[in-house]
């Protein structure tokens, strides 16, 4: 399960909430290979959709990139 789940496909009412990998990356503010690294590692993940190319929920890829990676403080 990814950091950032997305919600049910039953609870997307726009179709404008779903977006390619460059749609993705320009909501986020980073390279399509973040959005990438962002799936390889859990963070967030496609839609389920078979239409052959993958499509993110840009409001859950827009969450996520609000959260920045940080090094743990010492204690």
């Amino acid at each position: 399960m990814a950091t950032f789940p997305n919600p049910g496909l039953r609870e997307i009412y726009d179709r404008d909430d779903l977006g390619t990998i460059w749609e993705a990356a320009r909501v986020a503010g980073v390279k399509p290979g973040t959005i990438r690294v962002w799936v390889s590692r859990g963070k967030i993940e496609p839609m389920p959709i078979g239409n052959g190319q993958p499509l993110y929920h840009l409001p859950t890829v827009e969450k996520a990139a609000q959260v920045k990676p940080g090094r743990p403080k010492a204690a």
